[in-house]
């Protein structure tokens, strides 16, 4: 039970791409997404249109699943299976005590306990730790969630980052000195971040020989940066990715944000980027300080590491290689799609 269908991102990364892996085990896999193409294709646009009958239609699909779901031995569930539901409509899945497994890779919790609405505070704030400590399996995408899971009485916790296919990302092998493009690649949701480094990137992109590229972003969050929008393209993203001299996050250190899991990043190291991140959450796993990347506090320290990179293309190279290294080691599919295995069987069998 997905969020999306392959066009979502998270649905992509945390799921589909690791079906081949599990066709070639045995797996027989039946797939339902709750939203599909035309709604994300929407909620990424940068001219959201509000709609009711598109996701309507997606639960009511969602909960005749549910229902019916008696022939299955295991439920892989991400994040919850009905949004903005009540805890004890989902629990129906636990009819005939078919396990299920359930992937995390936003602190989705956040989203109900700190509601700024009184109301859903009071249904829905101890949803995720309901279900948590239900599951079979919690697979947490960073420590953050996995730590939550564990408070909540979850049986078993398994920390599973979130990992790219090598094989379809080419290395960046050289850097021009003479021109310098910082990148950003997300979605409209996160583009809000920039604000982050704004200051720092309207600083260095003052001189001619730098560009801003924003990929994926709402046009609104770069109208005070000096940069460039590049539309998101499934086709063209890792191509895309070589057109930057560095990759950034920029994240404010609220619990929401402790709860990402530093994806862009991965993707940057994938293809050979020296990376500048803000210290928050996954970020300080995935970055190794002064080696692949840097850790930027505030805008002082964001100008101080552009300009660094900017002024030094063999740097650029030597951080770019060793990121590269980090993500064939710890986070690309054919390291992290054994574990996933193992943790799918061992839940059935149980």
């Amino acid at each position: 039970m997905t969020r999306y269908d392959p066009t979502g991102p998270s649905s992509r990364y945390r799921f589909y791409q690791f079906l081949p892996y599990l066709d070639r085990q045995g797996f027989d896999i039946s797939i339902c997404p709750l939203f599909n193409d035309k709604y994300v294709r929407n909620l990424y646009s940068n001219h959201q249109k509000r709609t009711f009958l598109n996701p309507l239609f997606g639960y009511v699909k969602r909960i005749f699943n549910i229902l019916l779901h008696d022939s299955f031995d295991l439920v892989w569930v991400e994040k919850e299976a009905l949004p903005w539901v009540p805890a004890f409509l989902e629990l129906i899945l636990y009819k005939n005590s078919i396990p299920y497994v359930i992937d995390y890779d936003d602190a989705v919790f956040h989203r109900y306990d700190q509601h700024k609405n009184l109301m859903v505070r009071g249904l829905l704030f101890k949803k995720i730790e309901r279900i948590m400590a239900r599951s079979s399996v919690v697979v947490a995408g960073n420590r953050y969630i996995a730590d939550y899971a564990q408070k909540a009485g979850a049986t078993r916790v398994e920390i599973f980052p979130t990992v790219v296919d090598l094989s379809k990302y080419r290395v960046k092998e050289t850097f021009d000195s003479s021109f310098f493009r910082i990148g950003w690649i997300g979605s409209p949701s996160t583009s809000k971040h920039m604000s982050i480094a704004a200051g720092a990137l309207t600083n260095v992109c003052k001189n001619g020989n730098v560009e801003f590229r924003g990929m994926g972003a709402l046009q609104r969050d770069l109208d005070e940066i000096p940069g460039k929008l590049v539309p998101w393209n499934a086709e063209t993203e890792t191509g895309e990715l070589t057109h930057f001299d560095v990759g950034i996050m920029p994240l404010p250190d609220t619990p929401w944000e402790r709860g990402k899991c530093g994806f862009k990043l991965i993707q940057y190291m994938a293809a050979g980027l020296p990376v500048i991140a803000s210290p928050v959450g996954a970020n300080c796993e995935i970055v190794d300080h002064g080696v692949n990347g840097f850790l930027a506090r505030d805008t002082k320290e964001w100008i101080e590491y552009f300009y660094i990179l900017r002024g030094d293309p063999n740097l650029r190279l030597r951080m770019g290689t060793l990121g590269r290294k980090k993500v064939e080691e710890k986070y690309s599919l054919d390291v992290i799609a054994p574990r996933l295995i193992s943790i799918l069987q061992k839940a059935a069998q149980a």
